[in-house]
């Protein structure tokens, strides 16, 4: 489910920087006129929440998930599947707020956080997973389906 309203910015196979584990990565970039309230996208036990300072590039361009502020959490399934999610600010963006904390449970669709106008979510799903949105999509929090386990 999608962690935020927004568009699809990237679908790719890559390594997850958080779980060191291979990876789909799907980033949803939030303009300054979306909601910018983050939900889960899966169901889970939160292992571990890592906030990374950072600069404040275009949320829209690949290399913010690298250098920008970034707030990540990575989740535990029911099924012991990792997935990360994380929030990144952006160009306006300069405050990321998270609600939650590791031990924490959250079910799909929960809110979790909040980033400031301008903004993105990456998430990195099991590599197993097929994707269900594509670049230039518009997505919508809790509602919007990403990929399929």
């Amino acid at each position: 489910m999608s962690p935020a309203d927004g568009r699809i910015v990237r679908v790719e196979a890559v390594r997850d920087p958080n779980t060191d584990n291979d990876a789909l990565l799907i980033s949803v970039f939030m303009n300054v006129f979306n909601v910018h309230s983050n939900r889960a996208p899966v169901d889970g036990v939160i292992e571990r929440i890592q906030y990374r300072p950072g600069a404040f590039v275009h949320a829209d361009l690949d290399k913010a998930s690298e250098r920008n502020e970034a707030n990540a959490l990575v989740l535990r399934t029911p099924t012991g599947e990792r997935v990360s999610v994380v929030q990144v600010a952006g160009l306006i963006a300069r405050r990321i707020l998270c609600y939650v904390r590791a031990g924490d449970e959250l079910a799909r669709g929960e809110r979790f956080g909040f980033i400031r106008f301008g903004s993105r979510v990456d998430v990195y799903l099991p590599r197993s997973v097929r994707p269900m949105v594509a670049v230039g999509d518009s997505v919508y929090a809790g509602t919007s389906v990403l990929a399929e386990f």
